[in-house]
């Protein structure tokens, strides 16, 4: 099975509100009953713990603000600031019985970061083989692709809903991703909270755009309820339309990566 080759990254992105988190939450509920999941959330606007059920008292921004303070006192050896970086990282990483979950938190203050990141970095990339599967929920639009913060990618998810801006961003995540050489080995568009006016409308739009719509979820208010009431979405009952579409995503991800595989 493709997941468990050295960490199966998957990266979940698209315009901001088009319901990145909440398929994010249900691709890491998934794939945890396959096997091992780290799930990152990249977003400064954390959200992923609370979809999932979990709080995280302490994330990546905040080591990297300790680690740029005059008053700490950390070794100049390349080496020695990844390991001890590394050891910092492992000591804010939520350890659950089905996944992990890391939270990189705010974005830099003032101040030169480009060391610090290029280290961290590193130190969370050498986290992924010791997974099946990685899951980033990611921040919303071209910020982390123009900054080149990905490492290879083998599916990138773009997010999108029922609208011609949601589209374009796909359509623009996937043209800054080739433009900048970015690697990843599978691209597939979602669209979310769909309904039946909109359905044949959006897919027409992404046909337009050179783009194949992958799959749908449907619009479930239920998942704006439990956003709204800080439920987890995982408590949502199974008669749910959009927690089975999302669920029905997944099984098709996993079957079209081992198959894949098999080529």
């Amino acid at each position: 099975m493709i997941f468990g080759k050295n960490g199966f990254t998957i990266l979940v992105t698209g315009k901001g509100g088009t319901g990145k988190t909440f398929l994010s939450s249900r691709l890491i509920t998934y794939f945890s009953q396959i096997g091992s999941v780290l799930a990152i959330d990249a977003d400064p606007d954390s959200n992923l713990p609370e979809a999932l059920g979990v709080t995280v008292k302490q994330t990546v921004g905040d080591i990297r603000e300790k680690i740029i303070s005059p008053d700490e006192k950390y070794s100049t050896g390349e080496v020695d600031r990844r390991d001890q970086f590394s050891s910092k990282i492992m000591e804010i990483l939520h350890e659950g019985p089905r996944y992990d979950l890391l939270v990189m938190g705010r974005s830099e203050g003032e101040g030169c970061y480009c060391a610090v990141n290029h280290v961290l970095r590193h130190a969370i990339d050498s986290m992924y083989t010791a997974y099946d599967s990685v899951v980033v929920d990611c921040e919303p639009g071209l910020e982390h692709i123009s900054r080149r913060t990905t490492r290879h990618v083998d599916l990138m998810l773009v997010v999108t809903d029922a609208s011609k801006k949601g589209v374009l961003t796909a359509r623009r995540i996937l043209d800054l991703s080739k433009e900048l050489r970015i690697q990843f080995s599978t691209s597939l568009l979602v669209a979310n909270k769909m309904t039946k006016e909109t359905q044949e409308a959006m897919a027409e739009q992404a046909k337009q755009y050179g783009m194949e719509i992958f799959g749908s979820i449907p619009f479930d208010d239920r998942v704006s309820r439990f956003d709204a009431q800080g439920i987890p979405l995982g408590e949502m009952n199974n008669g749910s339309t959009a927690l089975a579409a999302a669920d029905e995503i997944c099984r098709r991800i996993l079957s079209v990566s081992t198959e894949a595989e098999r080529k």
